[in-house]
């Protein structure tokens, strides 16, 4: 069996006529830049976030660096985020002059827990960056109260966990900015590049508008200076079409993960399915695994057809590019682990039961042999 580890074939024939009927319109009406599509969709994507306002840009780099470039961060601030991430979550800072600080994770959510970054806060940090990573929402609570404690800002990094929910509210509706991408491969994602910005204070909202339009608030008045981040109105006729399924395939992928777990409980130790906090949803945008013997397995899959992958195998303080930071090999140990023992498994909502079935089997032949 041939197992994809994302089918957006799939996902596009189960919305064709939708889809091609917007891209259709676009062409029709070409308004190509900052179109009606955009704004009609960055308003459908605040209300889904529980937010008042939503930007769409370039990516959700941009969406990242924008938020932190119109809270006034940069040379000589400090922003706390996590060590296990995609290096896009610490290149946003670092693009604003500001410097990332590191910190290490919860065992069982590889996410940030607020007791940990209490004791990174120094004087020169301005905000904390959460990841919601793979999908799973940080319990925001406690970041919340250290928040206000210290005076600080947060910008969520929910660029993997659309829909997520955290404490009851949607993911993106809790710091006073919160970053998405729609690369393709996301639970809601563009056929390209794109990002979306969510936030409720006015004033950041107004900041944000000008930022990713060369400063401009109309235009040839560049009031600010600012950059070129806009997200397209193709991308956004997309995204809004995607929207209306966005639930449904949310369902779908917490149902997939509740069956892996199921079939995958009987392997542990080898295998250590993802736990979700009490307080948190996941919407699974990538299904994580801790296993044993993780390379020679990874091998073993991708030899029987099922397209796992590594999500991500070189944590940011080992990267070459951060080496200025300081850090060392065993500053963050839990972060380490999970780089050496993680492992993800084919994730996407028109993904079958015999399919997970058949990788789950596989995944116990390894085992077994």
């Amino acid at each position: 069996m041939k197992i994809n580890f994302v089918d957006l074939h799939k996902q596009y024939q189960s919305i064709k006529t939708q889809i091609d009927d917007a891209i259709k319109s676009t062409l029709s009406q070409t308004d190509f830049i900052l179109g009606q599509g955009v704004e009609e969709f960055e308003q459908s994507f605040a209300e889904f976030c529980q937010a008042k306002y939503a930007v769409g840009v370039a990516s959700g780099t941009d969406a990242l660096f924008l938020s932190l470039k119109a809270l006034g961060i940069g040379p000589g601030d400090e922003v706390i985020t996590q060590a296990n991430t995609f290096v896009a979550s610490a290149y946003a800072i670092s693009m604003t002059g500001a410097t990332p600080v590191l910190v290490d994770i919860n065992t069982h959510t590889y996410n940030l827990e607020a007791s940990t970054v209490e004791k990174a806060i120094t004087k020169r940090t301005k905000a904390i960056l959460p990841v919601h990573l793979y999908g799973q929402a940080t319990y925001m609570i406690p970041l919340l109260k250290l928040a206000r404690k210290y005076k600080l800002q947060i910008v969520e990094d929910a660029c993997q966990a659309h829909g997520a929910i955290s404490s009851g509210k949607k993911v993106g509706s809790f710091g006073i900015a919160a970053a998405f991408s729609f690369y393709p491969g996301k639970n809601l994602g563009a056929y390209g590049d794109a990002g979306a910005i969510t936030t409720s204070n006015h004033s950041l909202y107004n900041k944000i508008l000008k930022l990713r339009n060369y400063g401009q608030k109309e235009k040839y008045h560049h009031l600010v200076l600012g950059y070129n981040s806009r997200l397209d109105t193709l991308q956004a006729r997309i995204l809004s079409v995607k929207l209306r399924h966005l639930n449904q395939w949310n369902r779908l992928r917490i149902q997939h993960a509740k069956f892996y777990n199921q079939k995958l409980s009987t392997l542990n130790p080898f295998v250590i399915t993802p736990i979700v906090h009490q307080n948190v949803s996941s919407v699974y945008h990538l299904y994580v695994l801790q296993v044993k013997m993780r390379n020679q397995l990874l091998r073993f899959l991708n030899e029987r057809g099922v397209n796992a992958l590594i999500h991500y195998p070189i944590p940011i303080h080992l990267q070459p590019a951060y080496k200025g930071l300081g850090y060392k090999k065993g500053d963050f140990p839990v972060t380490e682990q999970l780089c050496q023992n993680i492992i993800s498994l084919p994730m996407y909502p028109e993904l079958t039961t015999k399919e997970i079935e058949y990788t789950c089997q596989t995944i116990a032949d390894f085992y077994q042999k």
